[in-house]
């Protein structure tokens, strides 16, 4: 008979494997050094880095919109997010980053996004991956960027977007309950963007969302009422539809320089991956 004993050490051994080997390169020093997801949640509707205009967006009923994710912006080195823009024309209305912009959340690395996204020409909405609040770097973010959950509802459309918090590899009851009121009154194009990715395709891969109650609640939330949630962190493609709902997990632009071209056209969307 194995003990409770024997197995302890072997779960939290399984635990490390996956956090070192599963997805992005993690520094456990910086991992352990991050702060609490409820602490930041309650400091929402904050915005630093996003303008009245940005959260404000005029769009039709036709329009564009691209999603990347896990740039790793290492100190200076962008590698070569600041290229996006030659891809940004007329039809594109806005860029999503989601999560893991940079690699350990320091000022450096945040003031080299906002340097590269305000030459976009078009508002960049970011968030938060677990690299970005890595040494308890939120209070960079928050100085920066501001906060980590937020709500738009573009102008002229029938659009509402929202950017959730999972740098935790959680989203927590609190949030949750924010946005089963919010969905309430969402328009009727719904896409929701956050970091940690909801599904797996293979042992291999790092599933961060901790409690599997807390992923069925967001799918029963999302049900009928969102047309997409894109994710990331996990580095690779993986896409599941489920109740009506696209499930998008997208590769790492920082190696992989993959992006997600996404047309919206009256009721519908589709959606392209495309490489620079």
């Amino acid at each position: 008979m194995v003990s409770r004993k024997s197995i302890i050490p072997v779960y939290l051994t399984g635990i490390l494997v996956l956090l070192v080997f599963g997805s992005c390169t993690v520094d456990l020093a910086g991992l352990l050094g991050s702060d609490d997801m409820n602490a930041r949640f309650f400091e929402r509707d904050t915005f630093k880095f996003l303008s009245e205009a940005d959260r404000e967006l005029t769009l039709g009923e036709e329009y564009a919109f691209l999603v990347l994710s896990d740039t790793h912006i290492e100190g200076t080195d962008a590698f070569g997010l600041e290229t996006i823009a030659s891809v940004i024309d007329d039809t594109i209305k806005f860029v999503v980053i989601t999560g893991d912009i940079t690699q350990s959340g320091t000022r450096e690395e945040v003031q080299r996004f906002i340097e590269i996204a305000k030459t976009l020409g078009v508002p960049c909405y970011p968030m938060l991956g677990n690299h970005d609040v890595y040494f308890g770097n939120w209070s960079v973010w928050k100085e920066l960027i501001g906060s980590s959950t937020y709500r738009i509802d573009t102008q002229a459309s029938s659009t509402t977007l929202f950017i959730l918090d999972t740098a935790n590899a959680s989203m927590g009851k609190e949030q949750l309950d924010w946005l089963e009121e919010e969905l309430k009154t969402a328009r009727t194009h719904v896409f929701i963007f956050t970091h940690t990715n909801l599904f797996i395709e293979g042992m291999g891969d790092l599933q961060q969302l901790t409690d599997m109650r807390e992923r069925a609640r967001i799918m029963a939330l999302l049900q009928g009422r969102c047309d997409a949630l894109f994710t990331g962190h996990v580095h690779k493609r993986i896409i599941k539809t489920l109740g009506g709902v696209e499930y998008i997990t997208i590769e790492d632009y920082r190696s992989t320089r993959t992006y997600l071209h996404v047309q919206v056209r009256g009721e519908g969307f589709e959606y392209t991956f495309r490489k620079l």
